[in-house]
């Protein structure tokens, strides 16, 4: 009887170590980088600019990632149409101000380009000689592909 008992005690505690090991086991991760970036300016119309962007991202995480939203954000523009300034709209996007890359398999690399990231206007109509400080582009969002 003793020995039924112990049997029973070390399968329950083979069990329990078993199952709190597979649980601590670390989940791989989808994680995607910007590589390149150029930003480029487009005449939006006589007294407005664009400031776009076009570049690479690459896999660089443990597994194949689907959906990932790619956009920009300029941390210096203001957020009002002045003559002379940089604006730029942080909260809404539009579909134009992002892209999205529907499947990246691990290591791959996929290109992006949007527009929109700041706008320029002016009374004169010249462009402005320099781009803004504070330009970045961001992963929004990513999902992990399930093979």
């Amino acid at each position: 009887m003793k020995s039924c008992i112990r049997m029973t005690l070390m399968l329950v505690l083979v069990l329990t170590v078993s199952i709190c090991l597979s649980a601590c086991e670390k989940k791989k991760e989808g994680k995607v980088i910007v590589i390149e970036k150029e930003f480029n300016l487009e005449k939006g119309s006589k007294f407005t600019y664009s400031l776009n962007v076009k570049g690479k991202m690459k896999n660089v995480g443990d597994v194949d990632v689907k959906n990932i939203v790619v956009a920009g954000r300029c941390n210096t523009c203001d957020e009002m149409m002045i003559s002379g300034k940089w604006f730029a709209t942080q909260t809404v996007r539009s579909r134009d101000q992002q892209d999205t890359i529907t499947y990246l398999a691990k290591d791959d690399e996929a290109e992006f380009q949007f527009m929109g990231i700041a706008y320029y206007y002016t009374k004169e109509g010249e462009a402005s000689q320099t781009f803004p400080e504070g330009l970045e582009v961001i992963i929004e969002s990513l999902e992990v592909a399930e093979k």
